[in-house]
């Protein structure tokens, strides 16, 4: 054809492979090929080959591997924020399909953490079950020692909990209650004749805490100096609440509470004293992506609707 040039088409690409995605996603979540391929149930180098797969059909690392530690890229942070949500959502829409197709009976399992909480759960619950009379429900009290292990181990599937919960593997909905933030001491303690407190009150202070909670929670409710930078001294004494609070009557410390403290905790030597500059506690339900279920998206969206009325949403 004497030089007429001929347009080519173009190579078609391999179509997208799903346990590509999967692989990568978990991966990203473990940074460990070891612990990747166990939960996936393949082997290590099938978990290599998949990634290299990606590799190639991107253009670009989305891993640094070492002899020592496995990181994502830049470009493995922006495919893992912007495979997230897709991800989750096809997960969702399979679970509200089977859940369609088997109907929303059965029995979802809710955890709480508060008793302010567990008020607005059970008008949640009333308002469920009208609207979804064959599933049963079941509550179950979570303690701050132990605020993740019941949803991640399956005990639970959708729990009501305070914030913040930074978990790869857990969703979190919107806030629902908020409780403004308290100092809880003894009536013999030096503040306890205050109106309110601020942080720079505690410079000094023995800070008693729950044992096992997650670091991320700490730093952001149980702070380790003031704005200032004067020390705020942390002291783990015991995993349950009731035992922390005998403590802190007794004047072996004092520690940071929710206001609900004052009307479900009473005791007649102990003071709550509001904090003037810490924001609020704030509540949310949280559930496992990979199981979450019609009912619990159902739940979910109930528990919204109800907050909205809820007269302890502040």
């Amino acid at each position: 054809m004497g030089g007429t040039e001929r347009s080519v088409p173009p190579r078609m690409e391999a179509p997208m492979n799903w346990q590509e995605l999967e692989t990568f996603l978990t991966l990203a979540e473990e940074l460990h090929f070891g612990r990747t391929a166990e939960r996936l149930h393949v082997s290590g180098p099938r978990v290599s080959q998949m990634i290299k797969a990606l590799e190639r059909r991107v253009g670009a690392p989305l891993f640094e591997r070492t002899s020592r530690q496995v990181v994502l890229t830049s470009f493995g942070r922006q495919l893992r924020e912007e495979l997230d949500p897709h991800h989750r959502g096809v997960l969702e829409a399979l679970a509200r399909v089977t859940d369609s197709a088997r109907g929303l009976g059965g029995v979802l399992r809710v955890g709480f953490s508060s008793p302010l909480a567990s008020e607005l759960l059970m008008t949640v619950v009333e308002a469920f079950r009208t609207t979804h009379p064959n599933c049963e429900i079941q509550i179950r009290e979570v303690h701050l020692s132990d605020r993740i292990n019941p949803l991640r181990n399956g005990e639970i599937d959708i729990q009501f909990i305070e914030l913040p919960v930074d978990e790869p593997e857990i969703v979190c909905g919107p806030v629902l209650l908020r409780d403004p933030v308290v100092l809880a001491m003894s009536s013999e303690h030096r503040l306890a004749q205050r109106e309110t407190v601020s942080l720079e009150d505690l410079a000094d202070e023995h800070l008693l805490m729950i044992e096992g909670m997650p670091g991320y929670f700490i730093d952001r409710h149980f702070p380790v100096s003031t704005a200032s930078g004067r020390p705020i001294r942390h002291v783990s004494t015991t995993t349950y609440w009731q035992e922390l609070l005998a403590l802190v009557a007794a004047g072996e410390g004092i520690t940071i509470a929710a206001a609900q403290g004052t009307r479900y905790y009473p005791r007649p030597n102990l003071v709550y004293i509001p904090f003037d500059d810490l924001p609020p506690f704030e509540y949310g339900l949280f559930w496992r992506a990979e199981t979450a279920s019609a009912k619990v998206l159902a739940f979910a969206q109930t528990a919204q609707r109800v907050a909205a009325s809820f007269s302890a949403v502040r």
